[in-house]
């Protein structure tokens, strides 16, 4: 049975479920977690759950749904944070696509297909393609039901002529970064204004104090935060609530092969009641397995784009990695899955993530990208997985600091 085929793929999800193909199985959301209680470890290894304010267990999910041949695993939904919002648990996003790397037209045919697939959160920020990226998927979700959606954006880097209030998260530019994020996607609010960075220019009281006036105005519901660190984490959300508004994510780099969150970040967030919003779940397409030992990178791939791309994956393309991302293939296979679905499925995996960001150049790839909803990894193979990767795996918490801009970049 070929990997990543509809008829693995049923079989992956049947033996996940336990049922019969014609059967619907529906798991209901529990509540948020309680403030101040503790997280304790999910109750069955490899599910999204949250204790509930009445006590006791329930997994945070939606309707998987199983018809014979023509199957479809209904998007899966999750809360985000320690609030009443959910969110698809595959997200799309149009970084270095949008405006950029795709013609609009291309761009809309991925957006749409994406809807289709049950993806219902989508996430931009200004700076991409200097806000082109915005505009595009503001046009592309012309039409739609916007409470339908979840729209987040961001605010930090340089945007417009770049002068020396064109980034960071004074008071002045998150005001005017707001409004002009708002006109070029078409909606009158965002459902989550995140931080794309941590301003060390600007006081935090400052930062937090602008994002209450957005939220307190209506133009955001909540607030987020991108490649903070714990301690900047635990200081924002301290802000955020003495001011009467809700932090409830933080959007990190995640993948089994870049874990730099796991030893304060995560900890930090399940204390606080924050979700991970994670990018890069597929190691720039490193997980893929398209790239491999010894041979040149696939043309028009990632690792080929002299405009950015080949820089930014640079990092993975050593024969060392590639040969151990290798190794990953038999356990795909063993679970009906392509490559890229086992290494969106793996984030999934973990408690404090609610959703796993994903991008597309052309619509058959959001497709597969969503044949990760749902996946439930066995706990032999989660095993398993950390003792194919070995030692290339990147851990050390200090990355986001050491990654972080020191100054703005304006």
């Amino acid at each position: 049975m070929r990997s990543g085929s509809p008829d693995a793929l049923r079989l992956q999800r049947q033996r996940k479920a336990g049922t019969a193909a014609d059967r619907v199985t529906e798991t209901h959301s529990t509540a948020p977690i309680h403030p101040g209680r503790p997280h304790p470890p999910p109750a069955t290894p490899g599910l999204n759950q949250w204790p509930s304010t009445a006590g006791g267990w329930r997994p945070a999910g939606t309707v998987t749904t199983l018809r014979g041949n023509d199957e479809r695993t209904d998007m899966e939904h999750r809360y985000l944070g320690n609030s009443g919002l959910k969110i698809s648990e595959i997200i799309y996003g149009n970084w270095l696509t949008h405006g950029s790397q795709v013609e609009d037209d291309l761009a809309t045919k991925c957006v749409h297909a994406a809807l289709e697939e049950g993806i219902t959160t989508f996430d931009t920020a200004d700076v991409y393609a200097n806000t082109a990226a915005e505009t595009v998927l503001g046009k592309a979700l012309k039409g739609q039901r916007r409470e339908s959606l979840e729209i987040l954006t961001k605010v930090y880097w340089p945007t417009g002529p770049q002068g020396p209030n064109d980034c960071g998260l004074s008071r002045k530019h998150i005001m005017e970064s707001i409004n002009g994020s708002l006109k070029r996607l078409r909606t009158d609010y965002v459902d989550v204004y995140q931080a794309h960075r941590y301003d060390t220019e600007t006081p935090l009281w400052e930062t937090m104090l602008a994002f209450a006036d957005v939220v307190h105005s209506g133009k955001a519901l909540y607030i987020g935060v991108s490649e903070w660190t714990a301690d900047q984490l635990r200081e924002g959300h301290r802000l955020a609530t003495e001011m009467g508004i809700q932090l409830i994510s933080s959007q990190p780099q995640y993948s089994a092969l870049w874990r730099v969150i796991e030893a304060e970040v995560i900890p930090t967030s399940q204390q606080l009641g924050v979700s991970q919003i994670v990018w890069s779940p597929m190691a720039q397409g490193v997980l893929t397995g398209k790239y491999l030992p010894g041979q040149p990178a696939p043309k028009g791939s990632r690792a080929t784009d002299t405009k950015g791309g080949a820089q930014m994956i640079k990092r993975w393309m050593r024969d060392d990695l590639l040969e151990r991302v290798q190794g990953l293939r038999p356990i795909a296979e063993d679970l009906g899955l392509t490559m890229g679905q086992l290494a969106i499925a793996w984030v999934l995996q973990h408690p404090n993530v609610a959703g796993a960001i994903v991008g597309a150049t052309r619509p058959a790839q959001i497709k597969e990208n969503v044949g990760a909803t749902g996946v439930r990894i066995p706990a032999e193979l989660m095993q398993r997985i950390d003792e194919v990767l070995g030692d290339v795996v990147e851990r050390d918490p200090r990355k986001t600091w050491e990654n972080a801009p020191q100054q703005r970049p304006c």
